[in-house]
């Protein structure tokens, strides 16, 4: 069992999927790092370079690389679940757990890093917007668990919740 972080881009998959995964003494994963070492290049460059098709390639192979791991906390793209064959290949392999928050306040925390858009010529702020409002039931539909990171907390105090929240399912996957 694995346990995976979905949402969009700033909702905190990596920050607290390391806090997690510490928690539990199990590895971590990110699908932004995996990516970059497959394709040797950032994932910002497979987008610029190659387009959104080959991105969504390179995910999908990595996400048939994570249903095949156990006991791995993974934080998955911002987009990875709006895809039904993502979505099928990680299905049953692990916890989904969506972390979510205020779309503006996403947007500010992701606005220095200037990440590529899903829709072209969109601030980012109205790319969060669409994305959400196109694909919202995919998030909520695959998740296990739905969590805000905009609460105010410091990322041990999300672990904790977190850790409470997934309860006697981590507790048997960690034996």
């Amino acid at each position: 069992m694995n346990i995976y972080l979905s949402g969009l881009i700033g909702t905190g998959k990596t920050t607290i999927g390391r806090g997690l995964a510490a928690r539990l003494g199990w590895e971590f994963d990110d699908l932004d790092l995996a990516m970059a070492a497959l394709a040797g290049k950032p994932f910002h460059a497979v987008v610029e370079e190659e387009g959104w098709l080959a991105f969504r390639q390179y995910e999908y192979r990595i996400c048939k690389d994570y249903a095949s791991m156990d006991r791995t906390v993974i934080g998955l793209g911002g987009g990875t679940v709006r895809y039904g064959w993502n979505r099928d290949v990680l299905n049953g392999t692990g916890i989904v757990i969506l972390l979510v928050a205020d779309l503006e306040v996403l947007a500010d925390r992701v606005r220095p890093q200037d990440r590529p858009r899903v829709h072209a010529g969109t601030s980012l702020a109205e790319d969060l917007y669409t994305i959400w409002q196109n694909h919202q039931d995919q998030y909520l539909e695959f998740a296990d668990i739905v969590y805000a990171t905009d609460q105010g907390l410091t990322v041990a105090e999300e672990v904790d919740d977190l850790v409470e929240m997934l309860g006697s399912h981590v507790m048997t996957a960690a034996q």
